[in-house]
């Protein structure tokens, strides 16, 4: 009897696991195919002969969606406290695949003029509102199912694996689409094809969720009384306000690094070191395996030594490698392909595993009742900061031979951002998620004591 049940203790982590993973990556992938397409789309979409404020639409667009986030975090965490994170999962699933496969319907600019953008942009707001409400249950159910002692690798495999894998299925579809497509059709139809295939991953992802059980942890939390009141208004109230601000801070520091490099790669590649879309895929997929193995890194070791140590240690020396990687890499041109890959890739995973850790580390500040909300707004308006600074960069610039030592500058601020906000924070390794519960470990030791007020 104990052998059966371990065993489908075993089977229900792992397909919670792998639910998790799979949600992400495949969201990820909706969400960063236009980081691919933007030296493609910004000409079709956005009227200007100027080349920096085409790539600053794309980027725009793509913050907006980020912008959205947090909207679809209240909504669907709020639903995923209160019925389940299992169901919220589907049905965000669905919404970001379709909304997806729609941009690959959109007139182009020359077609139907500023309702292209228009259309394009209201898709993106609408992909935003499911991306969040994905993130309130994908960043809860892998780590309320796993063990306490492998929390802190799921959260790096969440993350970090989820991440890499999602760009290097983009990075792959980009590359055979590009190969058979000819160059002169890519900009008619290559495109389109892309963003299509959101409904191929709403339909695989949904497959998936339909055969995983839902968190235990939730199961029996939902008739709380705190369950019942609106989550949002708790952790923006006086208990939890301070706690989810530097959680804001710590996710928003993070995030810029992320979008800064990896998010900003597949543009920089190809607009200021000339290399090709086939190479500069290929690189793609290197780098984000760098992704992968930094969130395992860095999530694993969190198990070992706690979040925080995890943050400081690759946070401090991310600081001043990351602004100088990218000045050396800038000054390349597209015949140092081998060496590009390796600073690429190396700051892939060093962003990937300062970063790894971030999602258990929301997670453990909050209680199950709330926790869903608490880690999808945090986690989402942190990303949504982040998300605008790629935009920024290229809105600055006055040529596109300038946002090199804009980009340095912008990720230097994320990296001190990131790190006064780990030194701020106390550690939550010892926390637990409230399984041996004393009232939610006395509601997450009275927040963190106002997170050291």
């Amino acid at each position: 009897m104990e052998h059966h049940q371990a065993n489908a203790r075993r089977k229900q982590v792992r397909a919670a696991g792998i639910a998790s993973i799979t949600g992400w990556a495949m969201d990820l992938y909706d969400l960063t195919i236009i980081l691919y397409l933007a030296p493609t789309i910004g000409p079709l979409l956005f009227p200007s002969h100027n080349e920096t404020l085409q790539l600053t639409f794309v980027y725009a667009s793509f913050a907006v969606t980020l912008l959205f986030r947090p909207l679809g975090s209240a909504l669907f965490g709020a639903y995923a406290d209160r019925n389940g994170r299992k169901h919220a999962m589907m049905f965000a699933i669905l919404g970001v695949g379709l909304s997806t496969a729609f941009m690959g319907a959109v007139p182009t600019y020359a077609a139907i003029g500023f309702a292209a953008p228009i259309i394009f942009l209201v898709l993106r707001m609408i992909q935003g509102v499911f991306v969040g409400g994905v993130v309130a249950s994908t960043h809860t159910l892998g780590t309320e199912s796993v063990s306490p002692k492998h929390r802190g690798l799921m959260s790096g495999l969440v993350a970090g694996g989820g991440a890499g894998a999602g760009a290097v299925v983009a990075s792959i579809v980009y590359f055979t689409v590009s190969a058979i497509v000819p160059d002169e059709d890519f900009s008619v139809y290559g495109w389109r094809v892309m963003f299509f295939t959101g409904i191929l991953t709403a339909a695989f992802s949904f497959y998936i969720y339909r055969r995983t059980e839902e968190s235990p942890l939730w199961q029996g939390k939902q008739t709380d009384p705190i369950a019942r009141k609106s989550p949002v208004r708790e952790i923006f109230g006086p208990r939890y306000r301070a706690t989810t601000l530097l959680n804001i801070a710590l996710a928003a520091g993070g995030a810029t690094a992320y979008y800064l490099t990896v998010g900003f790669f597949p543009t920089f590649f190809g607009k200021q070191l000339g290399i090709d879309k086939s190479t500069a895929a290929i690189i793609l997929v290197i780098a984000n395996l760098g992704v992968i193995a930094g969130g395992v890194l860095g999530g694993h070791l969190s198990d070992r030594i706690g979040r925080r140590s995890v943050f400081l240690w690759f946070g401090i020396p991310n600081v001043i490698a990351l602004p100088v990687l990218y000045l050396w890499m800038a000054s390349l041109d597209s015949y140092s392909v081998v060496l590009i890959t390796v600073i690429a890739t190396v700051m892939a995973m060093s962003v990937m595993a300062a970063s790894a850790p971030t999602l258990i580390f929301l997670n453990e500040r909050f209680p199950t009742e709330i926790r869903a909300t608490g880690t999808g707004l945090s986690w989402n308006i942190g990303f949504a900061i982040g998300g605008v600074t790629p935009a920024i960069v290229t809105a600055t610039s006055p040529e596109v031979s300038d946002i090199p030592l804009r980009l340095a500058i912008a990720i230097t601020i994320a990296a001190v951002i990131f790190l006064l906000a780990a030194l701020r924070a106390g550690e939550t390794r010892h926390l637990g998620l409230g399984e041996s519960d004393p009232a939610e470990v006395s509601t997450r030791l009275d927040s963190h004591a106002k997170d050291a007020v």
